[in-house]
């Protein structure tokens, strides 16, 4: 017999799991199949691991910092790596149980297993005891991404490893390389480089976070640079080869070749949607270089079968899948509703935190707005300074005709909680004159946003002029 179903979800990721637990408030027979574990890539080996390690280099960082603060530390404070590794699983389990109550509370059926469509809505489960089949109202496909691999000599050498390698990695390394200088790396580079090891970082591009402003990327790479991580931009491996004392990089830098030796060699190069051995086909489900297209609504080119998260090749985001989940579950269930990726905030949790929402200044000038920025610097900031990391700052990009904000990039403490500010801001539409008139508690970090607002006019309050 098949399992009946009005929501069938692939996945049980960050997408996946909000889907169901939606669809469940909404009243639907919701049917979830996941081949791993719960809570996907994020929960399991991605984002919340990478922030339990981040949140211990963190503490790590502030006790050998103590003196800053007046205090001084009897003893040494020493990293104990399997420990720190013993605290992020604990995180992790936790985290896993509470999606696996969430889902039994809300009556969702969880079976274990690979799902692929043989029809347009009706997929068979390859289960560890058999098979099963599910017909569904509507499909949802929610099966993420993984790590791309580069083409390159050597990629599949020993001691070569991805993010998921990085964070099972039993001892630390003396001397890692990192390939790649976007969210990822910088991420590692914090947790490793914390700890003692020594860091070298390998971007194609001539700056860090190159997706994001150039301001920000400038001045995390000043701040790597000031921990002595060593940066090589606007340059390429070329290969990876074994030497008796572990690994060798060739790389090509715009001063000409060199080589780079080190223990591990984690490649952080972008994702790869999850799309093959799918049953696309048998569905006819239109399939992309990056992913399965979808519109605002996330919905794929067959009715009643919908895409949401890494999948769609959109924006590889956990909130964005979860939020997605949700407005696909909606729609299917008669609710419209839509998702608009202008408010979406990018965050690397490294120290400091950067996070940005909207149109960097490049990308507003390329939309032929005429651009006006205003940027305060936390060292004039009071919550910064008493909390000791003041060499951030608040970017706001807006424009002339009606004042209205594009985007506010931050770095600087607890810049992913200090831009949702910002993203709601977006989403309404708002003008500097509305920010600007917004009482901002004092001291706070978020006073720093409306300083910029108002420094896009030359009026900062706490700047001299």
């Amino acid at each position: 017999m098949s399992i009946k179903a009005d929501i069938a979800i692939l996945g049980g990721g960050p997408g996946g799991y909000v889907a169901a637990l939606r669809a469940a408030q909404l009243g639907a027979r919701v049917v979830l199949i996941e081949e791993n574990k719960l809570g996907g890539v994020c929960l399991n080996i991605g984002c919340i691991p990478t922030k339990a390690l981040l949140r211990s280099a963190e503490v790590y960082r502030t006790f050998l910092h103590a003196q800053d603060f007046g205090l001084t530390v009897e003893g040494s404070v020493t990293p104990v790596w399997p420990a720190i590794q013993a605290r992020k699983e604990a995180v992790v389990t936790r985290l896993v149980q509470g999606v696996e109550l969430l889902l039994r509370r809300a009556k969702v059926q969880v079976v274990k297993g690979r799902g692929r469509f043989i029809a347009p809505r009706t997929l068979e489960i390859a289960t560890p005891d058999g098979s099963e089949r599910v017909e569904a109202g509507n499909v949802i496909i929610a099966t993420g991404s993984r790590s791309l691999q580069l083409p390159l000599p050597g990629m599949d050498l020993p001691g070569v490893i991805d993010s998921t390698g990085a964070l099972v990695l039993e001892e630390l390394p003396q001397h890692l390389l990192i390939v790649g200088g976007g969210v990822i790396g910088v991420e590692f580079a914090d947790i490793f480089g914390a700890f003692g090891v020594q860091i070298t970082i390998v971007e194609m591009l001539d700056r860090l976070i190159p997706t994001m402003d150039a301001d920000l990327g400038r001045t995390l790479g000043r701040q790597m640079k000031k921990r002595k991580v060593k940066l090589h931009l606007s340059s390429q491996v070329t290969a990876i080869e074994k030497t008796p004392a572990g690994l060798k990089a060739l790389v090509k830098t715009p001063k000409g070749d060199i080589q780079i030796e080190a223990d591990k060699v984690l490649v952080s190069v972008g994702r790869r949607a999850n799309t093959e051995d799918l049953g696309l086909d048998a569905a006819g489900v239109r399939v992309e270089k990056t992913g399965i297209p979808v519109d605002a609504q996330m919905r794929t080119n067959v009715p009643g079968v919908y895409a949401i998260g890494d999948v769609t090749g959109q924006v590889l985001l956990a909130h964005v899948a979860s939020l997605g989940g949700e407005i696909a579950v909606e729609n299917a269930l008669g609710h419209p509703a839509s998702l608009d990726l202008k408010t979406v905030p990018y965050i690397v949790y490294t120290d400091p935190e950067v996070a940005s929402v909207g149109l960097t200044e490049a990308q507003a000038a390329e939309r032929g707005y005429d651009v006006r920025v205003g940027t305060f610097p936390l060292s004039a900031n009071g919550k910064a300074l008493g909390y000791g990391e003041s060499s951030g700052f608040v970017k706001v990009v807006s424009e002339t005709n009606l004042d209205e904000v594009l985007g506010v990039h931050i770095i600087g403490p607890h810049a992913s909680d200090v831009i949702h500010e910002a993203a709601l801001a977006l989403a309404m539409e708002a003008t500097l004159d509305e920010i600007i008139a917004t009482v901002h508690g004092h001291p706070t970090l978020a006073e720093a946003v409306r300083e910029a607002c108002m420094e896009v006019r030359g009026q900062a309050i706490h700047l001299p002029h």
